[in-house]
């Protein structure tokens, strides 16, 4: 590999890391204002979702300069394509957390609802695949990465416990339809940051095997 492209793969390398890193924190913070109920750090998640908006469109151009100047072949071109499309998992997931922090706000100035729906645990689940998928991603692990596709049914079981709950909450309580609404919309944020994790996993795979394992199509290695 020539001493330049291996620098700026080098460099790209860190920068989606670190965009990773940003998006992390922010996960971490929806799940906080999820569970105490904070405006504050809501708003701090919905003002700041900029950088993580510049610093993607950083990686997608720095990903396309590489492609045009070096024309990398092989196991370079399938970083880069498998960069491009996790730079892309890494901005929604950013969305995700702004989305949660959207319906924290409003949940916040309304009465607390006396129910416990199992929001903790889930957040648990998506903040742990994630996680592990920046994990892989970082070490190249391809036994990391299976463990997030793996998980994946676990979250979307809690998705549905919470989605039918919370429908008949809206049934037998129509006065709370608006705070139950945006708690059924956080239950489906949830689920996407860990759909987005899960495809972060699956482009990790195709890295570091060139195997396109997307629609349920694989197998775990064996030990």
């Amino acid at each position: 590999m020539p001493v330049h492209l291996q620098k700026e793969l080098e460099r790209l390398k860190k920068r989606i890391l670190s965009l990773g890193a940003m998006v992390e924190e922010r996960v971490r913070m929806a799940a906080r204002a999820l569970e105490q109920r904070d405006p504050v750090t809501a708003e701090q998640i919905i003002a700041t979702d900029y950088e993580i908006d510049e610093l993607e469109v950083e990686v997608e151009e720095e990903c396309l300069k590489i492609l045009a100047l070096h024309q990398p072949v092989a196991v370079d071109l399938r970083f880069l394509t498998a960069v491009v499309k996790i730079n892309k998992d890494l901005e929604r997931i950013g969305d995700e957390a702004v989305n949660i922090a959207d319906c924290v706000a409003v949940i916040s100035r309304k009465t607390p609802l006396d129910v416990s729906l199992g929001f903790g645990p889930m957040a648990e689940k998506a903040q742990s695949m994630f996680k592990k998928s920046l994990d892989a991603l970082v070490n190249l692990d391809l036994d990391e990465a299976f463990r997030v596709l793996t998980l994946d049914d676990e979250v979307d079981q809690i998705y549905r416990s919470i989605s039918h709950q919370v429908k008949d909450m809206i049934r037998r309580t129509p006065d709370r339809v608006e705070c139950l609404i945006n708690l059924l919309m956080i239950s489906r944020y949830l689920e996407r940051i860990a759909d987005h994790a899960t495809n972060i996993a699956e482009e990790v795979v195709y890295m570091i095997e060139g195997e396109i394992i997307r629609h349920g199509k694989w197998d775990q290695p064996e030990a």
